[in-house]
């Protein structure tokens, strides 16, 4: 166990089906994939002493390049706007002015980006990651993408000779604040291994997924479900005052039984007051949402509810809700009953 105070970039490795839980003082527990109960090796590993780059300081990376500074990690941080890097630099991180001289100063380099063309862009396009990159270095893309944009950026980083884990995250700015995220993480197991512990700094738990491309696939299918249960949500809050019902009650109904979710226990009330706080922006849900659609389409898979869920978060993009949270969806909803 970490004492309060001691530096928590260290390493631990793991097996192939193992992710890790870790409490706020990272106590940690050990589980397989299919929920057996794996042999506790808190105390195996050494310190991470390199350095660690991040690319993006958005609603995303910000609060998770800040969880690394607070645990003593060396980190140097990358933003197209520079002054989104100000309040960190402020906390001791460094700053390149590229990515390129990010992941060339540093042993890891983490990228966290708003859609597939940022990601390429960062990590291949004009002084992207890659020219930075080189034997032993390792690039962790945090991001949202589809496969085939995880494939592209890991064939490109491969050629340099470093390594690359996909690790997209499961939970919103919430959880990023907090270092309660998910991990979905694929591709180098050794690359996955020596991150390890940045990853528990970062987060709650962490599944390693095999090959690259199916940590991408996996959130995909997430947040494929999370977009539509939000507008199954919204339709039940708008149908419940519509009959009469204090929607307020709804909320509170679901929250005590078998449907029960914490996104809806946080997220009903503001809904009904019209107000939208952005923990994930509504244009992201809906990329997540247009994506998944090709990743079913890739294997003659139907999905029509998220199908027709997708439309909904094009009418609230419509409207102007594209940088409001993604339970802004619900404006969609009101729009079609007022027409």
């Amino acid at each position: 166990m970490a004492m309060a105070g001691t530096s928590l970039c260290h390493w631990a490795p793991l097996s192939l089906s193992v992710f890790r839980r870790r409490s706020y003082l990272r106590r940690r527990s050990f589980l397989s994939v299919s929920s057996q109960l794996s042999t506790d090796t808190a105390t195996i590993g050494k310190e991470f002493e390199g350095r660690v780059g991040f690319l993006g300081m958005g609603i995303m990376g910000s609060p998770m390049a800040l969880n690394l500074i607070k645990a003593g990690c060396d980190v140097t941080i990358w933003n197209r706007t520079k002054s989104k890097c100000d309040h960190l630099i402020n906390l001791g991180a460094k700053f390149e002015p590229t990515p390129a001289q990010v992941a060339s100063s540093c042993d890891v380099t983490f990228a966290m980006l708003a859609d597939p063309d940022s990601a390429v862009a960062v990590a291949t396009g004009e002084n992207g990651a890659v020219q930075g990159l080189g034997s032993g270095k390792g690039y962790v893309d945090v991001s949202t993408v589809d496969g085939a944009t995880s494939k592209l950026i890991c064939e490109s980083v491969k050629k340099t000779g470093a390594s690359f884990l996909e690790a997209p995250v499961s939970g919103s700015k919430k959880p990023a604040e907090d270092g309660q995220l998910i991990f979905l993480t694929a591709g180098d197991e050794t690359l996955y291994e020596r991150v390890a512990s940045l990853l528990d700094i970062m987060g709650k738990s962490r599944f390693y997924l095999g090959d690259v491309g199916n940590g991408a696939a996996m959130k995909l299918v997430v947040n494929m479900i999370m977009g539509s249960m939000m507008a199954s949500f919204s339709e039940g809050l708008l149908l419940a005052e519509k009959v009469g019902l204090d929607p307020n009650v709804l909320v509170e109904v679901v929250s005590q039984g078998a449907i029960s979710s914490p996104m809806y226990s946080l997220k009903g009330p503001a809904m009904v007051k019209a107000t939208y706080p952005t923990a994930f922006p509504l244009k992201h849900q809906q990329k997540d949402l247009r994506l998944a659609l090709g990743l079913a389409e890739s294997v003659s898979q139907p999905i029509p509810i998220a199908a027709a869920a997708n439309e909904l978060y094009k009418v609230a993009k419509s409207q102007g809700l594209s940088d409001h949270d993604f339970s802004a969806v619900i404006e969609a909803l009101k729009a079609k009953l007022q027409n």
